[in-house]
């Protein structure tokens, strides 16, 4: 695969490169990159890591070579499973099955803990250089990547250390490119800042549309109604059962209008990307079955107000439980990471 067209896998689907001249000049003079993602090891995973997910494996065939990135450390700071690193550590081996499940190939990409790399005394020389380089106003800017605002810092500060942490992750890594969501946009800013004022490698950032909730989603900020694991309704979880898939679709936000709308989203983001078509079964009085192609087709169709909105409720419901049975085949043959998490978080 040559060049253009590596970067045409990884590109896709992309909502920003940060830039996408470095990518391709990275792409042109290296034929195996380093690139990554990191997750906090907080809970069930819901249907937006699908995306994730898919982007990984554009960047293993790519032949990146590509680091999945357990922030343990970085979950206890941020208090989650109230700060049990034991419960942490658990969730990291269930989502390794996860990212199997949803068709990320486990022999072919590396599974690291932050715990790891921090025992290396040069982990924290370079925490401490990314400090020297940035202002605290711009470190708690970026705290809003951990789902917390700038205030929070001032209850418990051990926060400030968060962001740059997850920008000496970068470097310690010594990485190409990283790659999150578009939550995760100001930590990457942040290790691009300092890699300038360092005269260290600046590395390259990708990131990817957020799934909105199934209750909406804000615009004007991408972060703003992004499907949680907290609000069991606001999305769905990747081994939920077909039928719970197709009620929590039912009752979602669904506008007629196509901006903002979390249905139509979830079929652009994943239904087509995944299955590469959509089926919507109507009765034949109401018109019968309707077959897209493509999104655009669909989204067109929504538009001009040939399509209602709970026939696409419906179709997208069957079609996100069509795209999610081997995940939920995966977890009936190997369900002990799965049901010890759930064990662990009643």
């Amino acid at each position: 695969m040559d060049a253009e067209a590596r970067y045409e896998l990884v590109a896709r689907n992309a909502e920003e490169i940060v830039t996408p001249e470095e990518l391709k000049a990275l792409l042109a003079s290296n034929d195996s990159p380093r690139a990554y993602i990191g997750f906090e090891p907080s809970g069930l995973v819901h249907a937006g890591w699908m995306i994730c997910a898919s982007k990984i494996a554009d960047f293993v065939e790519a032949g990146f070579d590509f680091t999945i990135f357990f922030a343990d450390w970085h979950a206890y700071i941020n208090d989650k499973f109230g700060g049990d690193i034991r419960k942490i550590r658990l969730c990291a081996s269930y989502m390794e099955d996860c990212f199997e499940a949803l068709g990320v190939p486990r022999d072919k990409v590396k599974f690291e803990f932050a715990s790891v790399i921090m025992d290396d005394i040069g982990y924290w020389e370079k925490l401490i250089n990314i400090g020297k380089a940035s202002s605290l106003m711009r470190v708690k800017r970026a705290m809003t990547i951990m789902g917390r605002t700038e205030d929070e810092a001032d209850v418990d500060s051990s926060k400030m250390l968060y962001p740059l942490m997850q920008a000496a992750d970068i470097f310690a890594m010594d990485l190409d490119v990283a790659y999150a969501g578009m939550d995760q946009r100001r930590a990457h800013m942040l290790a691009r800042d300092a890699a300038d004022k360092l005269k260290w490698k600046k590395p390259i950032a990708l990131h990817t549309p957020l799934l909105p909730g199934l209750k909406g989603a804000n615009r004007m900020d991408p972060t703003a109604g992004k499907m949680s694991k907290s609000d069991p309704d606001s999305g769905i979880l990747i081994h939920d059962s077909a039928e719970d898939i197709k009620r929590k679709v039912s009752k979602a936000f669904c506008p007629p209008e196509a901006e903002a709308n979390p249905v139509l989203d979830m079929a652009k983001m994943v239904v087509f990307p995944r299955a590469g078509r959509m089926v919507i079964e109507r009765p034949a009085k109401f018109g019968g079955n309707l077959e897209f192609a493509s999104y655009q087709e669909l989204e067109d169709t929504y538009r001009g107000g040939k399509l209602h909105p709970m026939d696409l409720k419906n179709g997208v419901g069957a079609a996100m439980a069509d795209v999610l049975e081997p995940v939920r085949a995966y977890f009936k043959s190997n369900p002990r990471n799965l049901e010890a998490l759930r064990e662990a978080i009643r």
